[in-house]
């Protein structure tokens, strides 16, 4: 980890980059992925406002918003792909490792800095443990960490497009509305951007209203001022549907350690996340209530977790 490495945090919307050494990165650069063409063409831009002695000896880790199963890596919400070893090669990197990106967010954790995190219930002291991080963004992410030894073993997957299901009759309702546009409902499908405009529109269509064409920030902005009970209510839900998929993985893995909830929605609106119905879902699991409520939750402020985590973690 004492060596340059260029680190990227590609998400489907956004992608982030930066330079690592020691644990630490700096010139954090974050751009539009909707301005280039491909992922080699925003790298080789980003690499270009470098001094020329950082391009040299250079090793490479990403963080991609997909599964990482081989050579060939397409992102799950973008129109990217692209190989690892002809990406390292076009780049000139002495190595390129390639992660999910909530592998990265899950190797963050153990680096957290006390004020880069936000207890979202009661605080448990000397919690220790299996920890799982779940976040919504542009689409939802899921990982685990389990201690081994001094150090952690990551447990990486797929778990945003596990089924979603319902605790209440309006949430199966929602389901219903939303199994008209797709055969299956992942979790994903109401917990990310998207997700609170499905959440918005199955809503009004439950109610007999005629939605608006509003965006994700625009459910956000109308639920946060309140001009909006539609919206209000589909945040609601929102936090209600993310504390059962977050007990769900905490039942999963035993996370005595904790539950972190990481992504780029819930930091911009922490205290209306705080005192949402979250925590109550996360503990409403019938005979094991009093198992989760030993699980602490945690909201991640920290901006970027992936490039903590990146540039902290081991390269082969």
């Amino acid at each position: 980890m004492n060596g340059l490495r260029l680190i990227g945090d590609i998400g489907g919307t956004n992608a982030r980059f930066a330079i690592a050494q020691g644990g630490k990165y700096r010139q954090l650069r974050q751009v539009e992925n909707e301005h280039y063409a491909s992922l080699h063409d925003a790298m080789a831009d980003y690499l270009k406002t470098l001094p020329q002695a950082e391009r040299t000896n250079l090793a490479g880790a990403l963080a991609i918003a997909g599964p990482v199963l081989g050579d060939r890596i397409s992102l799950t919400n973008k129109a990217w792909s692209f190989s690892i070893e002809d990406l390292k090669r076009s780049l000139h990197l002495t190595t390129l490792a390639v992660v999910n990106d909530f592998a990265a967010n899950a190797h963050a954790i153990p680096h957290l800095a006390a004020e880069h995190k936000l207890a979202v219930g009661p605080v448990i002291a000397n919690a220790h443990g299996n920890i799982g991080v779940v976040g919504p963004g542009t689409g939802l992410g899921m990982s685990s960490l389990i201690p081994n030894g001094d150090g952690w073993t990551l447990v990486t997957g797929e778990g945003g497009h596990a089924t979603l299901a319902a605790s209440t009759e309006e949430e199966f309702a929602i389901i219903q509305m939303l199994w008209k546009r797709w055969s299956h409902v992942s979790a994903e499908r109401v917990l990310s951007g998207a997700g609170l405009v499905n959440l918005y529109e199955a809503l009004c269509a439950l109610r007999g209203i005629e939605p608006l064409m509003l965006s994700p920030a625009d459910v956000t902005r109308r639920a946060m001022d309140k001009s909006d009970e539609i919206c209000v209510r589909a945040f609601e839900r929102f936090c209600e549907f993310l504390g059962s998929v977050a007990g769900d993985l905490a039942l999963t893995i035993g996370a005595f350690g904790g539950v972190y909830i990481a992504g780029g929605i819930l930091p911009r609106f922490k205290e209306a996340f705080a005192a949402s119905a979250f925590r109550q879902r996360f503990e409403s699991k019938g005979r094991f209530a009093s198992m989760l409520a030993k699980m602490p939750t945690w909201l991640i402020l920290e901006e970027s977790p992936g490039l903590i985590g990146l540039a902290n973690m081991p390269l082969e």
